[in-house]
Parts: structure tokens; sequence; C-alpha cells
């Protein structure tokens, strides 16, 4: 492997966000597009070169006989605490690494292409701060590569904050717009808070083992781990072997150590992921531009959490509980996630929302794999799962740019018939919504199946349930799909030209990522992504039965959806009266929104800050105050005696001397 690769796949980002920040007023629009999309271009391809030789061509090190799975190109001391901890930046490849260096750059140089006619209106003219949005991409690019090659936990938290930086730049973008400067500011507090979390775990991790790196921590070897965490390495052939025991080792409020610090660290991937109860955000950030949402919100930022626990399983699968906790709250948000979908008008929002479902997907698979079933299978899907949406949900996305771009909406109520309009963004859609609802042969089947097939190995409850949102996501997606493209023939207003495909630039990545998800549920992924790096061929054990019950029900919910939304009907609007509780509650997202408003507003504000604010100007500012008020009044009344008159200080001198001869004189006496 080239060791100057690694080195550009981050400079080149990092360069281009520098060059375009600080001189592209200085150039056209046209030639910040063309130079901020080849830039992320060169990285793709370095990132390609880079994966592909770490996967095909690269020749491993054993130690004691096991290959060893973790590279590091390089690291370099960056901050030394104390001799034992270091903090360090590096580059490390391992299979999940390497396979998201491949999603990051491909989703990133679609999204620069596409932005070079997204971001101009049907005049050809252009958004106001192009430069500065090419910029921004670029410092986005940089820091969610930075936070995935990451050598130690402390890195990936230091890329991991830039990461929020850049989705608050992105999603803030038009910041004459006041609904988007409250989506960034509400994207940014609600990951801050979950991001304390994470730095809280990550100091109990560091301080107990001693380390913050991933090849210590995921390895059998880690110092100190035998007597802090009590664990038995003599007979531990590999991680899977490892024993954790909870009542020998340091306990806080009945828990462990490490399941605090694991629980801790998890927030913090709740946080970036939208897991409940910390997702408000998510939905909100639609109001940036739409290549934003293809980007940080559908690829690559929401699964940083997914990627967070992926990259320290290992220490996961130590403690049971965690894992838990991981289920439980992937499988509650995938639900509701699907289920508030059903019900929502606009058309970024639905996918907002399958987005939130889809990752909760992923956070079940890894919550429920387990080394003595098919070695892990969950870990696999997850990751598989994973890849396969990052391409299916950016062509949703940016189908829906497309979409936007000729209508000027957001709503699909605008829309209806475009099919005939729009052919090819129709039939791209069309491919994406195939391919999340888990249609065979598209990508999406391969890897949901997967996934539902470890749920299964987990419980039979954990498997119905997911069952159950997979279905909840086969309908939305079409009755999204069908209220788009059929419903009712599309009315073109008076004065505006008909909608139509849009130029090359936004086309091209639409037909790219299409293609993509028609073939990538084929490629060999267990043969490359593993938790312990041992191959595992999916197809040979290709449970046919979850396969066909999972079809069964992905069809069923697209029939659903095409009774309901396929040609005008009563049907919708008496389902809603049906139900007109559960509609309101869907629609208004179960009131998460004005639930955390009454917390924040009439609760923290109006009882605890309201009593503080007044005891702080009347308690103690009056106190301070007072001193001074007093301290004021008794200055004036003695200031007369530094009036400056030589006269009056004799007579004070003589008066207090008299004084003083008189008080002796008694004394004496």
């Amino acid at each position: 492997m080239e060791p100057l690769f690694p080195i550009l796949i981050l400079a080149i980002p990092l360069f281009m966000f520098l060059f375009l920040g600080l001189l592209g007023k200085y150039m056209s629009h046209k030639w910040a597009g063309i130079l901020g999309t080849a830039g992320m271009g060169v990285t793709l391809i370095l990132a390609y070169c880079t994966a592909f030789t770490y996967f095909f061509s690269g020749s491993p090190e054993f130690i004691d006989g096991t290959q060893r799975l973790q590279y590091v190109a390089f690291n370099v001391d960056w901050l030394q605490l104390y001799d034992q901890l270091v903090i360090r930046i590096g580059f490390l490849l391992d299979p999940i690494s390497a396979m998201m260096l491949v999603v990051i750059t491909t989703i990133s140089f679609m999204v620069h292409l596409y932005s070079n006619g997204y971001m101009r209106d049907h005049h050809g003219v252009w958004e106001k701060g192009f430069q500065r949005f090419y910029a921004f991409l670029s410092l986005f690019s940089f820091s969610m590569l930075g936070l995935v090659v990451a050598t130690n936990i402390f890195q990936m938290y230091i890329f991991w904050e830039l990461v929020g930086a850049s989705s608050y730049l992105l999603i803030g973008f038009y910041y004459t717009k006041p609904s988007a400067v409250s989506a960034s500011k509400k994207a940014f507090i609600v990951t801050r808070f979950a991001d304390l979390g994470f730095l809280i775990g990550i100091l109990i991790l560091s301080y107990y083992t001693g380390t913050f790196n991933f090849t210590d921590l995921t390895s059998v070897g880690v110092e100190g781990m035998t007597d802090v965490f009590k664990v038995d390495l003599s007979t531990a052939e590999s991680i899977k072997d490892l024993k954790f025991t909870a009542s020998a080792a340091p306990m806080f409020m009945g828990a462990s150590v490490l399941t605090w610090a694991l629980v801790l660290i998890f927030m913090g991937g709740m946080g970036k992921s939208a897991m409940m109860p910390l997702h408000i955000w998510l939905p909100d950030a639609m109001e940036g531009p739409t290549p934003v949402s293809a980007l940080i919100h559908a690829a690559t930022m929401v699964v940083a959490g997914v990627f967070l626990v992926a990259r320290l399983f290992p220490l996961y699968l130590m403690e049971p509980t965690s894992l838990t906790i991981v289920t439980v709250v992937g499988a509650i948000t995938a639900f509701y996630a699907a289920m508030v979908a059903c019900v929502q008008v606009d058309i970024k929002r639905v996918l907002a929302f399958s987005t939130i479902s889809q990752i909760a997907f992923m956070m079940v698979s890894l919550g429920v794999a387990s080394p003595d079933f098919h070695e892990g299978l969950g870990y696999m899907a997850s990751m598989f799962h994973l890849f396969t949406h990052a391409m299916f949900k950016a062509l949703l996305f940016l189908g829906a740019g497309a979409l936007i771009h000729a209508i000027g909406s957001n709503d699909y109520t605008d829309m209806h018939g475009l099919r005939k309009y729009m052919p090819v963004t129709h039939i791209t859609f069309l491919i994406g919504c195939l391919a999340i609802a888990g249609i065979i042969p598209f990508s999406g089947f391969f890897s949901k199946d997967e996934i539902l097939s470890s749920c299964l190995g987990n419980s039979t409850i954990t498997y119905l349930w997911m069952s159950m949102v997979a279905g909840l996501t086969a309908f939305y997606m079409f009755r999204l799909y069908y209220l788009i493209f059929w419903w009712k023939e599309h009315k073109v207003h008076e004065g505006h030209h008909a909608p139509h495909d849009q130029p090359w630039t936004m086309t091209l990545p639409l037909v790219i990522l299409a293609a993509v998800s028609c073939v990538a549920g084929f490629i060999p992924f267990g043969d490359f992504v593993t938790w312990n790096g041992e191959a595992y061929d999916f197809m040979a054990h290709f449970d046919w039965n979850v396969a066909t019950v999972s079809l069964c029900i992905a069809v069923l919910g697209i029939g659903l959806a095409t009774i309901m939304y396929r040609k005008e009907n009563p049907w919708p609007q008496r389902m809603r009266q049906l139900l007109p509780g559960l509609w309101r509650w869907c629609y208004h997202r179960f009131y998460f929104d004005e639930l955390y408003m009454f917390i924040t507003h009439k609760i923290i504000f109006g009882c605890v800050s309201r009593p503080i604010a007044w005891f702080d100007r009347h308690i103690i500012d009056g106190t301070m105050d007072g001193m001074a008020y007093v301290t004021n009044k008794a200055a004036y009344a003695i200031r007369g005696l530094q009036s400056g008159k030589v006269q009056l200080y004799v007579w004070v001198y003589l008066i207090g001397a008299l004084l003083l001869g008189v008080i002796t004189a008694v004394c004496l006496i």
C-alpha cells in the first residue's frame, strides 16, 4: 500500500476546504464547483485504491499465527497527558474503515457532482454562497474520513465534533431562512448533549484501561484488562471467548464500569444516528439543501453511531447488557419512525424518518449479533445494510432533490403524475423504493434479509417486530412513490413550464446510484467484512424461509400502498377517519417536539431557571448592590474630611490632640 495515499485521502478535502473557503469568493461559481468536484474525485480514486489494496492485495501480518486485521498507515503523537496515556493522530485500516472509505467518498463525489446542477435555478442563476457551500462539503468529507480511520477513540471524538460543526454549517447554509437557522441550532444542541455522554464514556474507559487505541481496546491483550475487568485471558483463544464478570469488576450504582462506559459511548451514537429520544433534530435538518440531506442525513453522518458500536463491538460482546440496550433502543426507534413516515406530506421528511428507521435496523442487528449464531451474522448484516442503504437512500434523496428542483416544493400534493414528465427520475426513484422495500434482486433484499435472520437467531419476538417494521417500510415508501408519480394527472400552473428531468450533472448520479442499488446485493460482503475477520459465506447459509416470508411481507405492504394510493380514491381519507387519534399522533411525530418544548420552556426555564434568575438578580446582585450603596453613602458622609483645606486639617489635628490628652488624663486619674 502506498503510504502517501492515506495522507492524501485526508489532506485533499482539508486543502479544498481551506482553498475554497479563503479564495472561493475570488473565482467564478463554475470553477468553484469544478475544483471542488475534482478534488473529491481524486480522493475517491485514492480511497478506492486503498480499499482495493487492503481487501485484495495486502500482505497480512501474523501475530502468534493469527492474521492481523488492522493496518496502521501512520500514527503520530499529538498530546501526551502522562507516560502511559498519549493521544495520537493516525490512519487505521480494517474491514469496516476500508468499507466506509468507499461509502463516504462515493456518496460525497456524487453529491459534489449533483450540486453543480442543483445549486442553480432554471435560468442558470447560482445560489448565493455557492463557493462557501463547496468549502463546507469538503470540510464535512474531511471530518467524516478522519472519523472512520481514527486509530484511537479520542481522535474519533475530535473528528466526531468536527462532523457536528460541519453539519451545523451545511444545515444552516440558507442563513437568511429562519427555519434553516433554527434547524441547524437544534441539530447542534441535541447532538452536543449526546456527545457529553460520549466524552464521559471515553474518559471512564480510558481511565480503567489506560489506553485510547482501538487496536488495544479491541484485542485480547489489553494491558490491565485482566485486573480491571476481571477477564480470564488464559483460556481465551479469541475475543469472543472472553467472559466479563460484572460482580468482580468496579461497580457504580449496581452496574460495572464497563457497562457505564459502553452505554455512555452508545449515547453519543444515539445522538449522531438520531435514535429515540435524541432523534428530534434529523427531520428538521431537512431545511438544508437537498444534497446536504443526501450526504449527511442518509449515508454518512447518521451512520457514525452504527460505526462507533461496530468499532468497539468486541467490548460490547464482553458486556451483554449494553448490547441489550442497543437492541431495545433500535427496535423502538425503528417502529416509531416507520409509523411517523406513513403520514408525512413533505417528501424529504418521509425520507428522514425512513433514515431513522433504517439506521435503527442496523443498530438492532448489532445488538442481536452473537458469535454463537453464524459467527456474528448480525455484525456482518449491519455493515452490509449500512453499505447498501447508503447507496439507495442517497439515490432517493437526490431523486427527491430533482423533484423539488423541478416543482419548487417539498409537498407531494404539488406533484402527482410526474412519471410522464420525468422518466429518468421516475425509474431511478422506483429502483430506490424497490431496494429499500427489500424486493429481490435489489440490494436491500439481501442486506435486510440477513438482519431478519440474525433477529430470528436471537428471539422470535425481535424477528416478528422487525418484520412488521419492514412491512411498514414497503408501505410508506410506495405510498410516497405513488403520490409523486401516479395518483392523478399533474397540473401545470399557468405561467410555469412543465416539469422535466434535470441536467446531466443531476441525472448521472441518479443513474449510477440506481445501478449500484441493483447489483450491490450480489457482492460477497461476508468475504470482506466480519467481526472477527473470518470469511462468512452468507449465500451458502442463506435462509430462504426467512427470505420468502420477508418478501411476502414487502409485497403485502406494496400491495396495500398500491390499492390506497395508485389512483385517486377515498381510502386514505377513510383510514384517517377510522383511526383519527393514531393518525394525529403520527402526523405530529408523537408530540416529541412539543414534549421537549414543554420540558425546556415550562419546567427548565419556567420552574428552574426563573427562580434561579430571581435569586441571582435579587439576592446575589442585591447583596452586592447593597454593599456598594452603603459604601457609597459612607464615602459621601466622610468626604469633607479630605477637602484639601489646611485650616480644617489643623483644627481636626488640634481637636484630636486635645481629646487624646483628655482621655489620657482621665485614665491616669
